[in-house]
């Protein structure tokens, strides 16, 4: 199924408009999150998945980055520590769901303990079927308490991970970044795939997860924005009445900073 996905930008597509439109759509997101934040009744959750070296970290940056840090959490799943691991493995996850009011992001997810165990076989197939019952329970119950979820698989293809992986190599700032095991995972790849194809048909079906073409950072930043503010904004949300709602409050207000200005010689 996947291989039927193209990983990169459409040829027709023009880098410097698509950029403007991302632009545009960066200062709507700024907009709604106020509104989410402000009217206080939903969160949103933003779960990004995709091989080794597909964009995960980068898409935090360039989307999430430029939105009010008070309104957003960013949570890395690793892998399971002694003590994750002698709890159920939704524990971990479920205690950084965001309240009403906030936007959170995994980088990676629970989707994790699914597709490594049942690539490497260490978890039996009884168990691993349970566990897409367990997630799809999971999240309706969020979405039960007015959570929005969007679910994205970044999706590259396997020169344009290579290529990744060389610049791993050859800078410095990027040093960091690599790991061992993320060439001998890259050998898996078609395993993952199929694993990740699964996920998509049986996992909560009726939160679909969108496949983004992300060989092109721009394009894949620019799609990801437009969809969760196109979402955000179909809800209608509304900022609650405050204190200056009441014309009399307003006036009352008005007329005690005329005073205050006429006591410090400060012109209206």
């Amino acid at each position: 199924m996947l291989e039927k996905f193209d990983t990169r930008a459409p040829k027709s597509a023009s880098k410097e408009e698509v950029k403007k439109k991302f632009n545009q759509y960066i200062e709507r997101l700024r907009a709604m999150q106020c509104l989410l934040y402000a009217e206080d009744k939903r969160s949103v959750l933003i779960i990004l998945q995709g091989m080794d070296a597909s964009g995960k970290d980068s898409t935090v940056k360039h989307v999430f980055g430029q939105i009010n840090p008070m309104g957003v959490r960013v949570k890395p799943f690793k892998k399971p520590t002694e003590v994750e691991y002698s709890y159920d493995f939704l524990r971990r996850i479920h205690k950084h769901t965001p309240p009403s009011g906030q936007i959170h992001i995994f980088n990676r997810s629970h989707y994790e303990d699914i597709l490594v165990p049942e690539v490497h076989g260490y978890v039996s197939k009884e168990k691993i079927e349970r566990r897409y019952d367990y997630i799809n329970a999971f999240e309706r119950n969020l979405v039960d308490h007015n959570t929005i979820i969007f679910k994205y698989f970044l999706h590259i293809s396997k020169e344009e991970q290579v290529e990744r992986f060389q610049r791993r190599l050859t800078r410095p700032d990027k040093y960091w970044k690599y790991d061992p095991s993320d060439l001998t995972e890259s050998q898996r790849w078609d395993d993952y795939q199929k694993v990740y194809e699964k996920i998509f048909k049986k996992c909560s079906p009726d939160i679909p997860w969108t496949i983004i073409p992300a060989d092109n950072k721009w394009y894949r930043n620019y799609l990801i924005s437009k969809d969760i503010v196109e979402k955000l904004e179909s809800l209608d949300m509304e900022y609650p009445e405050g204190y200056f709602s009441k014309e009399e409050n307003r006036r009352q207000a008005e007329d005690a900073l005329v005073e205050r200005m006429s006591v410090l010689n400060l012109k209206k």
